[in-house]
């Protein structure tokens, strides 16, 4: 078992806080002060490698951990694209029987019986479903699709009784409603994403939502795994620096846990 994989199991996390792990693109581990743990888009292999349309798709990082070795209570993919619902971590996280459940949007359904998920395994998500398991409370949120493939994308936000809530935006283009779903939740933290490609926020428009929403910390993702889909996440500390929030900026390392304890600014 990896040191991740082990630091994930033993961590105790104090009441009032969540533990947070970046895998990768948009992929979370997210932990409780009761135990529970979800893992959001977790993508622990290198499928989008080779591309169909020709783009550099080979990790710059190596998976943080074998998707065999993934242990949560539910995985959360918040739509269907490879790099957030991986068929191959999927089909070896069905495998490894270390999963609880899974949850997604529409298309995200199919992408999991492919993978061999169980229907009873498999559960729908959708703008402002609320989810309770254990100490955890999780809701879906307003997200706008990046292309006409899939037309069901979510974000979630994630908090534990009265601790900070955790806004994971997934991927989104920009629209008000999106601004308005975090005005709705007042989220203390944002994990955003800033490549800018194929549909995605800009780190200049991550940097709107952050300022029009007004968390303690924004965290950048989706920047960090792809050649021809990346973004230099100091170009995201930069806008937030323009629009006088450089303070919130909290750069992610690939499986080094996050204790969040922040409140809203």
């Amino acid at each position: 078992m990896t040191a991740l994989a082990t630091e994930i199991r033993e961590t105790r996390v104090e009441p009032g806080s969540l533990a947070l792990w970046f895998l990768g693109q948009n992929g979370w581990v997210v932990k409780s002060p009761g135990g529970g743990v979800v893992a959001v888009d977790p993508y622990l292999t290198d499928s989008c490698n080779p591309s169909r349309r020709g783009l550099d798709l080979a990790r710059m990082v190596p998976p943080p951990l074998a998707p065999e070795e993934l242990e949560a209570d539910l995985v959360v993919c918040t739509h269907s694209h490879r790099d957030h619902a991986d068929p191959a971590t999927l089909a070896a996280c069905a495998w490894s029987g270390r999963i609880g459940g899974f949850l997604g949007p529409g298309d995200t359904q199919t992408v999991f019986a492919d993978a061999g998920i169980a229907e009873g395994d498999r559960d729908l998500l959708w703008p402002n479903r609320v989810i309770e398991h254990g100490d955890l409370r999780l809701t879906g949120t307003f997200a706008l699709p990046t292309d006409a493939g899939d037309l069901n994308h979510v974000g979630l936000l994630i908090q534990a009784g009265g601790g900070p809530k955790l806004w994971i935006t997934g991927d989104t283009g920009w629209h008000d409603r999106l601004a308005e779903a975090g005005l709705k939740h007042l989220p203390d933290v944002v994990c955003v994403p800033i490549n800018g490609g194929y549909g995605n926020l800009s780190h200049w428009e991550a940097a709107e939502l952050v300022r029009r929403v007004g968390p303690a910390l924004a965290i950048p993702c989706h920047w960090d795994l792809f050649p021809d889909n990346a973004c230099p996440p100091r170009q995201f500390q930069a806008s937030l620096t323009v629009k006088g929030l450089r303070q919130l900026y909290h750069e992610p390392v690939h499986g080094q846990r996050l204790i969040l304890t922040a409140h809203r600014a």
